[in-house]
């Protein structure tokens, strides 16, 4: 163990980052349905095939609205055209809200390959591992004591903004998953 205070600071704060690197990393390549054991995705299944039936009811609701306001009277149904428009519409609509769920689930199963792909390539996440060079880490343990004051205090500047740095970016990533595997819910009504 190192009995510089500096040296340990910046070791323990590039640490911190390197674990919040690896936390980022297996959830960009995790599943939605292996994401914390599967847990959110049961939730997930069970608000989606809840809210698909009022999706459906909301679909006919609104496609019914949006055919009597369009026509006033039944005669423009009789062009053909008109019918194939109004028919094409809703069967779009009705292939979103039914198969919305499988669409999202083929889409990270696509994303996540190009994810791995890019990773296997890259040698995964060890090439964005941050370690506090050798030379530095001499150079910070010749300085001496009233040179080290300022070097204190950038050290705790940079471990502080590291640390928040690490944890805002692990708290977007957690919010945009739930966002993205709350998206079929959404879809649905």
């Amino acid at each position: 163990m190192n009995q510089n205070w500096i040296v340990e600071n910046l070791n323990s704060a590039f640490s911190t980052w390197n674990n919040r690197l690896t936390e980022l990393w297996s959830l960009a390549t995790t599943s939605p349905e292996t994401f914390k054991g599967g847990a959110v995705w049961s939730v997930m299944q069970g608000i989606h095939s809840t809210l698909l039936g009022v999706g459906y009811g909301l679909l006919i609701l609104f496609f019914a609205i949006a055919l009597f306001k369009n026509t006033a009277n039944f005669h423009e149904l009789k062009r053909p055209e008109a019918a194939i428009h109004y028919l094409i519409r809703f069967v779009a609509a009705k292939a979103l809200v039914g198969y919305g769920m499988e669409i999202m689930l083929k889409i990270f199963s696509i994303c996540n390959g190009v994810v791995l792909q890019i990773a296997g390539r890259m040698s995964g996440i060890s090439q964005a591992m941050v370690h506090l060079p050798g030379e530095i880490q001499t150079a910070i343990e010749e300085v001496g004591f009233l040179a080290s004051i300022p070097l204190w205090l950038v050290t705790i500047l940079g471990s502080l903004f590291i640390l928040v740095l690490s944890f805002i970016m692990i708290l977007t990533v957690y919010g945009r998953f739930f966002r993205l595997y709350s998206a079929p819910g959404r879809a649905a009504a």
